[in-house]
């Protein structure tokens, strides 16, 4: 099965950054919904730290392409997550 970390519509990001997101997306497993605002907390720390950001239109990409290699559930979790972060962010 192909990854999307060798997908043609990502092969413009930094391999770093998506890196450090599958790493991210190990970690966010099985984090319920009450769990997963701390964690994005965190990871946003993180991020700083490592000097790691994203444009809107890389996490946009990211999200598309993540979406072609998901689960309905997971779909649904990128959904809730991306509404989150777009929420705190203003």
């Amino acid at each position: 099965m192909a990854s999307w970390l060798d997908d043609p519509d990502v092969a413009h990001i930094d391999k770093a950054k998506l890196n450090f997101l599958q790493m991210l997306v190990f970690e966010s497993n099985g984090l319920s919904k009450e769990q997963m605002f701390p964690f994005l907390i965190a990871v946003a720390k993180r991020g700083k730290e490592n000097n790691i950001s994203f444009t809107e239109e890389e996490i946009d990409t990211i999200i598309q392409t993540l979406k072609k290699y998901a689960s309905e559930d997971e779909i649904d979790k990128m959904n809730k997550m991306a509404a989150l972060y777009r929420k705190n962010k203003k």
